[in-house]
């Protein structure tokens, strides 16, 4: 059975207002409601989904996801909430769900695919569609707005959001709030958005707090399990290499005094990709290093293992929408 911060049931019943009887329904997953907040305190997915099914039998739960996602502030989240601030850009924000979504929960899992539309960000999560469930994932993919809309410099909106379940009986207020089209029983819970809009630089986009940040994220996931561990030797060695030309699967194994066999395997068994992470790590160097100006364009194509700056210039245009130095003038 999956886990869920806390926090989370706390915001639902609190949106609630006077609708229901909010010590009631916090007590039903034993929390306190006069208690403090800490979102380290984990409930059994099933709890939480009781809990939010519960209410819908003293409210109408339709319109509660899009007040619950709209309340959510990035300082809830601890230093994962400093990092989404802090990241360079909204693709930076996302990025750290990405990477850093097992700190506040094991129910969903979340990814972010670059496609010719734009970046799709996607959620996914296991198991029977019952109505805690739904509701719970629409909350989290408007918080993902809301969270989007409070550090970008520029109105956001996705292109498109995506629920794998059936439409609820009113969805105005949905597509209100996400200010785009909103596809029920879709193939995916997801939501669409531009390279545009995750290329705007951050109002507080900071590459030296986001470091240390996330440095610090990296301890408190390695103390769940060691895939953060592992990842984050693997792409410390990779930008290690990748001065020398792009890096063989081997080489980096051989780096991790692990085979390439093994190594091959611990990946994918914890869902990653050598590829990936390549790619993940050429692209997170490229973008801290186009914030300073005294790196030219050829030299930061040669320090993330590009002979020619030409192909350079492609794989950033596939990685943001745009070229390194289109880029570099938006950081201005």
């Amino acid at each position: 059975m999956g886990q869920i911060t806390s926090l989370f049931a706390r915001k639902v019943a609190h949106a609630a207002g006077d609708a229901i009887d909010t010590k009631a329904v916090l007590a039903s997953v034993g929390l306190d409601a006069d208690g403090p907040s800490d979102p380290t305190h984990m409930l059994d997915e099933d709890d939480y989904y009781s809990m939010i099914e519960m209410m819908a039998q003293q409210m109408d739960i339709t319109p509660l996801p899009v007040i619950v996602g709209k309340a959510m502030r990035p300082d809830e989240y601890g230093a994962l909430g400093l990092a989404w601030k802090a990241a360079p850009n909204l693709l930076g924000s996302f990025s750290r769900v990405e990477r850093y979504w097992r700190l506040w929960t094991s129910v969903a899992r979340y990814e972010l695919r670059n496609t010719d539309d734009g970046y799709l960000f996607i959620e996914h999560r296991d198991g029977a569609r019952r109505l805690g469930m739904r509701i719970s994932i629409e909350a989290d993919l408007v918080s993902g707005v809301s969270l989007g809309r409070q550090v970008s410099p520029r109105p956001f909106a996705p292109l498109a959001v995506y629920f794998r379940h059936s439409a609820p009986k009113k969805h105005e207020h949905h597509e209100a709030y996400f200010g785009c089209p909103v596809h029920f029983g879709a193939d995916m819970d997801a939501m669409l958005m531009s390279h545009d809009a995750v290329s705007a630089p951050n109002l507080l986009g900071d590459v030296g707090i986001t470091q240390f940040l996330v440095s610090h994220l990296d301890q408190e996931l390695a103390r769940i399990d060691d895939t953060p561990a592992l990842q984050t030797r693997t792409k410390g060695e990779i930008a290690r290499a990748l001065s020398e030309g792009l890096p063989k699967m081997a080489q980096i194994a051989r780096a991790l005094g692990m085979s390439a066999r093994s190594f091959h395997r611990r990946l994918a068994e914890q869902g990653l990709s050598f590829q990936t992470l390549t790619e993940e790590t050429r692209r997170e160097i490229a973008t801290a290093m186009l914030r300073e100006e005294r790196y030219a364009l050829s030299e930061i194509a040669f320090l993330t293992g590009y002979s020619e700056q030409s192909a350079f210039n492609r794989a950033f245009k596939r990685w943001m929408g745009v070229t390194p130095a289109t880029y570099r003038k938006s950081l201005k």
